[in-house]
């Protein structure tokens, strides 16, 4: 005869319950949550973004009816929560009818009904569009912080990191079919389907990667990303930095590693009136590497800080993506730079305050 199992009183055991210095330490870090929620509302005005989604992605044409819209402000707030706590459409649907600190920073505490997961897969298939709004998104937040007070200082740092995009078995031939944006002889239409064909296989260290690369700018006085651009994993570093340049900073001076070292970005570094920061490689047959090693010794001091953002990416879920195209995983990185510069510009308001009051 078997024994039912009886239903357990609560989800925690009884003396877990009764323990108030576990009570204590989760309603604490309940409470941190909640209010990094809370500065980001006071401190970033999601308004001015769902205006600057609305003006780059029109919403379509609703003239012959249908039921009204959800307003464009909350679907930016969830999807804002999504870039910051790495959520799937459907887990983030689950989190806003879950838990009552995301419903109301989604303005939908006592809303009737809630924007589903395929709501939001519309929303972000509308922003990813063109790539236009995730990049008003972001922009509208970089002006953001510059009100705030964090205009770009002390120079700025280029470097790029790869992101993960679901890994693709495939032997060496069929990855240089890939590469190429070639389909793999054999291949079937199944499996090409469940393939991103825009994700690219590159070698780091001796190690092989699939997935993307997020180029970015960082200014080195308080460590917010400026620019950003995605790209295949397989692109080269130093080709991309015309495109992440930020003349706009309080210090002329661009710092970057070795994979940057060309002649080109030399002279581009001249032509916007920029110090060359970028570290050298030694040259072929060179023996002498004294003051190389110093050289890009005294650069990685300052260089270095732009390892401590895309750390912060990864634990925010960052260096990984789901989608299966270019232009919705570049949506999804982007709005993880995004939540990665409103988390950061709380922390810079809060460092700020605490550092004004007297002792």
């Amino acid at each position: 005869m078997i024994t039912p199992r009886t239903k357990p009183s609560s989800f925690f055991p009884e003396e877990a319950a009764d323990d108030l210095f576990v009570v204590q330490q989760r309603k604490a870090k309940l409470e941190g949550y909640v209010q990094t929620l809370a500065a980001m509302d006071e401190l970033i005005d999601f308004a001015a973004m769902a205006s600057a989604v609305d003006k780059a992605c029109p919403r379509a044409d609703r003239s012959k009816g249908g039921r009204p819209p959800y307003p464009t402000e909350a679907l930016v707030r969830m999807v804002f929560l999504q870039g910051l706590y790495n959520l799937s459409d459907e887990q983030c649907e689950h989190q806003v009818l879950d838990r009552l600190s995301f419903q109301r920073f989604c303005r939908l505490d006592g809303a009737l009904n809630i924007p589903d997961a395929r709501t939001l897969w519309n929303f972000r298939q509308r922003l990813a569009e063109g790539g236009l709004g995730g990049r008003a998104i972001f922009e509208a937040l970089s002006q953001q912080l510059q009100r705030h007070g964090f205009i770009p200082r002390g120079g700025q740092i280029v470097d790029a990191s790869i992101v993960q995009a679901p890994i693709t078995q495939a032997n060496a031939r069929e990855r240089e079919a890939l590469n190429k944006g070639e389909a793999p002889e054999g291949w079937s239409k199944k499996r090409l389907a469940h393939t991103d064909r825009d994700a690219r296989w590159t070698q780091k260290h001796g190690k092989a990667y699939y997935g993307y690369k997020l180029h970015g700018n960082v200014d080195a006085r308080y460590k917010l990303i400026r620019q950003m651009k995605i790209t295949a994993a397989n692109a080269d570093d130093g080709q991309q930095l015309p495109d992440v340049l930020q003349v706009a900073n309080t210090r002329k001076r661009l710092l970057a590693d070795r994979g940057y070292d060309s002649a080109a970005n030399r002279q581009t570094l001249q032509q916007h009136g920029l110090a060359d920061g970028i570290a050298r490689r030694a040259k072929p047959g060179q023996t002498a590497k004294v003051r190389l090693k110093q050289r890009n010794k005294t650069i990685n001091r300052t260089r270095a800080r732009v390892e401590h953002v895309f750390a912060a990416l990864s634990q925010q879920g960052g260096k990984c993506v789901r989608a299966m195209t270019l232009a919705r995983n570049a949506l999804a990185i982007t709005l993880q730079c995004a939540a990665y510069n409103a988390r950061r510009l709380v922390w810079l308001v809060k460092s700020a305050g605490a550092s004004a009051q007297p002792a």
